[in-house]
Order: structure tokens, then C-alpha cells, then sequence
């Protein structure tokens, strides 16, 4: 492909980061039998997925709420976007975890924030790592040859486009579907070992 097309987008550049992870990490606690090493392996996993899933959602709600809120002729003063990102943030975690009133400052130190729309795709590039990397896993070559020419696509199209090619159609609910599938499996072990 020509150089100017040679660069890709954030949005690919998570995908592809998070896929070779991902397969690591499979690829570990295949190969792991001792129980704390595979709990330690798990818990590992499921924390990125929790910080990089749940959390930058959070993150994406909230600066969603903002934009909306400008639309509508609001200001945003910090006590109004402190009341939200603390509320959201008890949304988020539920009602059996202890929230502390400081989380409500948060936001004011997200240097993500000052890109509009950023934190999305670190969920939708992780969401969609997790769909490509089990396609590996479960597919073998096919799958790793759509990789890789995904890999050698840069930005010669649309990222969406390079995706649903590469196997993954960000346009449908399934690749945070798999990913939440992937999440409770991982979860479901956890607390075997946990309990076993």
C-alpha cells in the first residue's frame, strides 16, 4: 500500500496491542497448571478488562453527558460534573462497593478528556481484540491470516471496515457480547479456584 496509507487510527492501534495480549494470556494459563499462578493469571486479565472495558465506558458516559449538556445550554460547573462523575461512578460499581467522596474529583485529572470521544475506543478496541483473538484461537490460520492482513491494512479504510474484514463486525452487539462472554468465563474460574 502507498506510505500516506501506512498509519492507522487509535481505535486499530488498541486492537492490535490488545490481541497479542490477549492471546498471551490464553496462551499462559494454558500452559500454567499451578492454581495460584493461574488465579494470579486470571485476575490479572480480568482487572485489564475491568479498566479498560467498564471503567473507559464509565469514562465515555460521562463525557457523553458533558457534550449533551453543552447542547442543551448548560454550564458545567465543577460541583455539577462532580455530582455526576460520582454518581456514575456508584452506577457503575453497584451498591456493594464502598464509593469515596473524593472519586468525585476525578474527572478534572482524565488528561483523555481533552481529545473528545477517546475513551470509547479503548473499550471498543479491547471488545474487539477479544472477538479477533478467540477467531485465533478457536479457527487457527484462517483467522491469523485475516490478522495479519488486518495488521497490513493501516488506514487504507475505515477502521469499521478493516474490522468486519479482519472477521469482526463492530456495527452488531456480538463483539461485546463475546467479550462479556469471555469476561464470566474468566470470572466463573476465578471463583472456582477461589473456592476450590
Amino acid at each position: 500500500q502507498p506510505y500516506v496509507y501506512a498509519h492507522y487510527t487509535i481505535f486499530l492501534a488498541e486492537v492490535a496491542s490488545t490481541v497479542n495480549e490477549s492471546l498471551l494470556v490464553n496462551y499462559m494459563l494454558n500452559t500454567e497448571q499451578d492454581p495460584a499462578r493461574r488465579m494470579y493469571l486470571i485476575n490479572h486479565y480480568l482487572d485489564e478488562f475491568r479498566g479498560t472495558v467498564f471503567r473507559q465506558t464509565m469514562f465515555a458516559e460521562f463525557e457523553r453527558w458533558t457534550h449533551e449538556m453543552v447542547e442543551q445550554g448548560a454550564t458545567l460547573t465543577p460541583a455539577l460534573l462532580n455530582e455526576k462523575y460520582y454518581q456514575l461512578n456508584v452506577d457503575y460499581h453497584g451498591p456493594d462497593m464502598t464509593v469515596d467522596d473524593e472519586i468525585a474529583l476525578e474527572w478534572a485529572r482524565i488528561p483523555h478528556f481533552y481529545r473528545a470521544f477517546y475513551v470509547y475506543q479503548y473499550a471498543t478496541g479491547f471488545s474487539a481484540a477479544a472477538a479477533l483473538s478467540q477467531q485465533i484461537l478457536a479457527e487457527g490460520r484462517p483467522a491469523a491470516e485475516r490478522y495479519i492482513d488486518f495488521l497490513r491494512s493501516g488506514s487504507s479504510d475505515y477502521s469499521i471496515n478493516l474490522l468486519r474484514r479482519a472477521g469482526v463486525d463492530m456495527t452488531t452487539p456480538d463483539p461485546i457480547q463475546a467479550a462479556m462472554d469471555l469476561f464470566g468465563k474468566l470470572l466463573d474460574e476465578l471463583e472456582n479456584l477461589l473456592l476450590g
